[in-house]
């Protein structure tokens, strides 16, 4: 069965304000448009397109509550939920730094913040759900920017190097910013211990000592000996988010972790504990359909600092960058290590004249770009024009995809998984 469906995109002032339009091929808002979600997530289920043979329901979560064996196949009726969540990400600013929980993590801060009866929508609860939310992010747009897990502990050396020559060749040396810095990177568990106290003093106005160290840290990034450096991109992040979140003492978190630049096509995976924040740029980003946020800077929302650094992996790694398979002709497949849900982006015409295939065995989720498309299966067809959407459900097996657009699958990865 194929049911088109659509929304609204959110209006998060971080977002850009024409990626989306252009992406749908329709006219701007005229305000930030950061997501469209497309998925049966309650913070915004995408809406059912009224028409023939549609279900009489006015969004995917409500049909799947009424219907659960229909719309999500005998696998998934019992838990009654569609796993994954697809999105239109367009940042035009960056985000907050943040990081999300595993399966166990969640359960147990859901059930500790249901025990304190913390209101779900209260400012500072932490756990909105059960769930863990692992993300898959392609670019979309020639260039993505992003900050995403902690960098190699020789990248972070470099950059202390960079800063404290930057220093000493200003008009007016003061190592003992960096001097501090250092010492509680050198301390043990020196990366948790500089997130902590970083987080911990530097939120409480302009008199601790962090922001004497952030304060020192981004003046030196706009010093010649940064622009020259290794480190050059990472520095020019630093006086992007100083304008952007002045103070904050996540600009020099950012300095810990990997700066990475995706091209069009390349994609990140972010698992349980990587620390990460969007920068700029136009994606497509497919998650567990979870709401679990620990802040970690950049932001003047809510930060639990005991409980992000719980959840945080501080274990340095190289950029997590996921490549795809080349699963069929047309069919490149983005494969995490999860079954909550696998991504494909299928080119018809590069698959020949018979088009594409992709087989499913769970619900999907299908989005136009480019141009329109055709879809078939065991038991319907329909078409796409730029910027459509349809849910699928998983009694139709396999996707046959025709059309001069490309199409984004969502589904979910129970078969690649078992």
């Amino acid at each position: 069965m194929f049911v088109a469906i659509r929304n609204t995109p959110r209006d998060y002032a971080w977002g850009s304000t024409n990626d989306i339009a252009d992406f749908l091929g329709v006219a701007p808002s005229g305000g930030p448009e950061a997501e469209l979600w497309l998925g049966a997530h309650p913070g915004s289920p995408a809406q059912i397109v009224p028409g023939d043979g549609a279900p009489a329901y006015p969004d995917l979560g409500a049909w799947i509550v009424a219907e659960p064996e229909r719309a999500l196949g005998p696998a998934l009726a019992a838990g009654g939920r569609l796993p994954f969540l697809l999105k239109v990400l367009a940042a035009g600013a960056p985000l907050s730094l943040q990081a999300h929980p595993t399966p166990a993590q969640a359960e147990a801060g859901f059930a500790r913040d249901e025990s304190e009866g913390i209101a779900i929508d209260a400012w500072d609860r932490n756990y909105k759900d059960r769930f863990h939310k692992p993300e898959l992010i392609v670019a979309v747009s020639e260039e993505f920017d992003a900050l995403s897990g902690f960098r190699p502990t020789t990248e972070v050396d470099g950059v202390l190097a960079v800063l404290r020559a930057a220093d000493a060749a200003s008009g007016a040396p003061d190592p003992g910013a960096l001097d501090l810095l250092a010492s509680h990177l050198a301390a043990e568990d020196g990366l948790a211990a500089t997130v902590e106290w970083l987080l911990r003093d530097g939120r409480g106005g302009d008199t601790g000592e962090a922001s004497w160290v952030v304060d020192r840290v981004v003046a030196l990034a706009a010093s010649a000996e940064a622009a020259d450096s290794p480190y050059a991109a990472s520095f020019a992040t630093v006086g992007d988010l100083a304008v952007a979140y002045p103070g904050d003492p996540g600009i020099v978190i950012s300095l810990l972790l990997n700066r990475v630049r995706l091209r069009r096509g390349e994609a990140l995976y972010l698992a349980a504990g990587n620390i990460h924040a969007y920068l700029r740029g136009l994606g497509i980003e497919l998650m567990a359909a979870s709401d679990n946020v620990l802040r970690g800077g950049l932001t003047p929302k809510h930060i639990d600092v005991s409980e992000l650094l719980e959840v945080l992996d501080v274990t340095p790694i190289a950029p997590p960058r996921l490549a795809p398979e080349a699963t069929s002709p047309g069919v490149e497949t983005f494969r995490p290590d999860v079954p909550d849900f696998v991504l494909h982006r299928v080119d018809p015409g590069a698959a020949g004249d018979a088009g594409a295939e992709v087989p499913i065995d769970g619900p999907a989720i299908v989005l136009a770009e480019g141009g329109g498309i055709r879809l078939g299966g065991r038991g319907g067809a329909t078409g796409l024009v730029r910027g459509g959407a349809v849910y699928v459900t998983p009694d139709e097996g396999v996707l046959r995809v025709s059309g001069d657009g490309v199409a984004w699958i969502a589904t979910t990865g129970r078969a690649e998984a078992s």
